[in-house]
Formats: structure tokens, C-alpha cells, sequence
């Protein structure tokens, strides 16, 4: 009996001890588990670079294009939704007086200046002050009861109008569904600019809003509307609520005198190869919601860090992510993105790539073909472009905002739009996630 009470005082001894052994291995397992976690986080959370081998090899794409003088110089970036992990100049700012480009060259940006307007447009959105289904006519007069181009005799430049069904909306402005057109992508429009001096702002509607989409100078009304709302110039909104918060000191739509050396020179292609025309003597800024902006491709890698983060730069919030994705989703519908033809073919190529399958947001093209399998962006990726051919794209699949400056027409010439292309394929083929 005393045996068996000792077994049993052993058994009960055992079992005690056995319940806090698996107490203990359970809790360790647990931490284990939570640090794992972290790690897979940690390594989750990690940014997307550039391999080493990849910088080389884009370092190499780009000074032998400028060595074939298939461009006479390039900025490009690539950023990541923190900092640039890419950021180097080729090539010259002024051939003619032996300036090389830097980091620091000011380029025209043109359209690249539409996503800045649209993000304002957005923030008055935010704001209460705006609704994107309202019309646009109610802000800006001029565009109220515009009425859409009925015949068109292709000889005379005449033309009969009836009015529009629906008033043109802020929304179809920003998705460029409005009806206007730019002369240099429209036959139509240059031939009323030609015939009279027109301005495309002011041209009759080539089509019913919200029927096609079309390029055109819609965002220029939008800066209208923005001045109009907001009380104050385009460059005072941009400057107080978009570039100063972004720290991007050297975007403006002036050029103060000490910035004017760094301003890189437009070339011309043609069948001879480059001509550089000189910069003016003066200035002359064109204050404008569709274009007219002077950056950096360091500062425009700021405004994309921005949209990376749905709306946050470095802990100041710009816009609600809710914003920021509504302007990078579909708004056209069942429309897609069209192909502009080259109306003035020393104006500008045919564009834009992924016409006829892309569709568009509020200031973006949205790229609806996933290019993983030929080292291209992915779906959902966004971008637009400026005349001089400056370049850019968001890539939110792979966490990645790209900027190409240069500053050659035509816009999309073969010779450029192939370097760009090129640079593409180098930095998914080397981009370490």
C-alpha cells in the first residue's frame, strides 16, 4: 500500500512536471512561431531594388544610346515607394555649348503636368468643393452648352453643330471622354486652328461626351477649374498643396534667372538625325492645367512615391487612398484608350502604346496586359507622358515608379520610344523584390 502510494504520489509528481514541460514547449513554439512571422514580415516588408548587374547594364543601355546618338541625353529614375534607387544623367543639357546633363537639368515636362492638375482637381474632390459628375460648364463658362460637330466639309473647314445630349462632366474631363481635341492628333481641330486661329479649348465637340475617348486639352479647363475653386494661380495651389509638401523644390511652372542654365535643350529628329535648337534668350512660362510645368526627374520621382503610397509622402498625406485608387482604376468603361494618329508627324508619332486594350482613370493610362513574361510592367501599372518625350510609369504590382527625361521630338519616335523600351526590359529583368 505504501508502494502504491508512492506510485501514485510518483504518476501525480510525473504528470506535474510532464503539463509544465508541454507548457513550456508550447510557449516557445509559440514565440518561435511569432518570430518567424516577423522575419517573413521583415522580408516581406523589404523594397524592391536594382541588382548591381542591372544598374551596369542600364548604365551601359544609355550611354551607348547617347554614344549612337540616338538621344543627345537622358535623366531616368527608378524609385521604390521610400527612396530612388536609380537616378543618373547621360549625355549633354546644351550639345552646342558642351553642357553635360546632370541630375539637377530642368526639362519641360508638358503633359506630364496633367497627373499633378488631376491630383488637385482630386483634393478639391476631397475637399467638398468639387463632384466629379457635376458639369464643368457650372465653373468654367466658356465650356457650358458646347455643342458637338454635326457635318464638316474637309475642303472649306466649315461645319454645322447640334447641341450635346448631356453636359461634359469634371469626370470626363479628367478620363479625356469629353469631346475636345488637340490639332496636333485630330484632323478636324487642325484644320479649324488653321483656318481661323482657334484655340483647341474653344473648338466644337468632335463627338458626344462620354462616347470616346480621345486625348485632348480637357485638363487645361480643369486648371481653370481649379484657379476658380481653390481662389488662387495654378502656381500658388500646386506650390502650397502638392510641390512644397513633396519637397520638390525645382518643379514650377516658372524658371527663376539662377535656374535657367540648368535647362536642357529641345532637339528635333528627323530623316538627317538630331538638330538642337537653343534655348530663348528669356523664359516664357505657359501657366496651364494640361502642360507647362519645368521639373526634375528627381522631383517627379517624389509625386510618383506619392501615388506608390496611395496618397502618403513620407508621413504627409496628399490624398485619401480611396482617392488615389479611384484615379488609377477604369473609368471609361467598356471604351478603351485610342490610337491618336500623327497628324503633324514633327509634332508627334502615332500613340500612345496599349491603344485599343488600355483604359484610363482620372489622369492616368492604365495598362490592362500583365508584361511579366517579357520583363515589361504589369498589369494596373499607370502612366502618361510628355511631348518632348519625358516618361513615366507606376507599377503598384511591383512597387516601382520609373522616370525617363528627355527632350527630342517627335513624341514617340521609334529611335526614343525603343531606348525607353529597352530600359523597361533591364529594369524588370533586374529588379529584386
Amino acid at each position: 500500500m505504501h508502494v502504491e502510494f508512492n506510485g501514485e504520489v510518483v504518476e501525480s509528481q510525473m504528470s506535474f512536471i510532464s503539463k509544465r514541460s508541454m507548457r513550456w514547449h508550447i510557449s516557445a513554439l509559440t514565440a518561435l512561431l511569432v518570430l518567424s512571422g516577423y522575419a517573413i514580415g521583415l522580408r516581406s516588408a523589404v523594397l524592391p531594388t536594382l541588382s548591381t548587374d542591372g544598374t551596369a547594364a542600364i548604365d551601359r543601355l544609355f550611354q551607348s544610346a547617347v554614344d549612337a546618338r540616338e538621344i543627345p541625353g537622358v535623366v531616368a529614375a527608378v524609385t521604390n515607394q521610400e527612396r530612388i534607387v536609380y537616378l543618373k544623367a547621360f549625355g549633354k543639357q546644351d550639345a552646342a555649348k558642351g553642357v553635360p546633363m546632370s541630375t539637377g537639368t530642368v526639362f519641360r515636362i508638358a503633359s506630364m503636368t496633367k497627373p499633378v492638375t488631376s491630383v488637385g482637381v482630386m483634393m478639391l474632390v476631397e475637399q467638398g468643393k468639387l463632384r466629379l459628375d457635376e458639369a464643368a460648364g457650372d465653373y468654367v463658362p466658356s465650356i457650358k452648352g458646347r455643342e458637338v460637330i454635326a457635318t464638316f466639309n474637309e475642303k472649306d473647314a466649315t461645319f454645322t453643330t447640334r447641341p450635346a445630349a448631356h453636359p461634359i462632366t469634371i469626370r470626363q474631363l479628367l478620363a479625356h471622354t469629353s469631346g475636345l481635341a488637340y490639332s496636333f492628333t485630330s484632323e478636324i481641330a487642325l484644320a479649324l486652328q488653321r483656318k481661323d486661329g482657334t484655340d483647341n479649348r474653344d473648338m466644337p465637340l468632335l463627338f458626344e461626351p462620354g462616347t470616346k475617348w480621345n486625348y485632348s486639352p480637357a485638363t487645361a479647363i480643369l486648371g481653370a477649374i481649379v484657379e476658380k475653386v481653390a481662389g488662387e494661380s495654378l502656381e500658388d495651389f500646386d506650390q502650397a498643396r502638392i510641390f512644397r509638401p513633396l519637397g520638390m523644390a525645382d518643379t514650377s511652372y516658372l524658371l527663376p534667372p539662377e535656374k535657367a542654365a540648368r535647362l536642357v535643350t529641345v532637339h528635333q529628329r528627323d530623316s538627317t538625325g538630331l538638330t538642337e535648337n537653343p534655348n530663348p534668350a528669356k523664359y516664357v512660362p505657359s501657366v496651364r492645367g494640361d502642360g507647362g510645368l519645368v521639373s526634375t526627374a528627381a522631383d517627379y520621382s517624389a509625386f510618383l512615391q506619392m501615388l506608390l503610397n496611395e496618397g502618403s509622402w513620407h508621413g504627409t498625406r496628399l490624398l485619401k487612398p480611396e482617392s488615389v485608387r479611384l484615379m488609377i482604376s477604369n473609368q471609361i468603361g467598356s471604351l478603351n484608350v485610342e490610337r491618336m494618329p500623327a497628324v503633324l508627324p514633327r509634332t508627334s508619332a502615332a500613340f500612345p502604346l496599349g491603344a485599343g486594350k488600355d483604359k484610363f482613370g482620372l489622369g492616368f493610362q492604365i495598362a490592362m496586359t500583365d508584361g511579366a513574361a517579357t520583363h515589361e510592367r504589369a498589369a494596373g501599372s499607370y502612366t502618361w507622358a510628355g511631348i518632348n518625350n519625358t516618361h513615366f510609369w507606376v507599377d503598384p504590382k511591383n512597387g516601382i515608379g520609373v522616370v525617363m527625361m528627355t527632350q527630342v521630338l517627335p513624341f514617340y519616335n521609334a529611335t526614343s520610344m525603343d531606348v525607353m523600351k529597352r530600359f523597361e526590359h533591364l529594369i524588370y529583368e533586374n529588379l529584386l523584390r
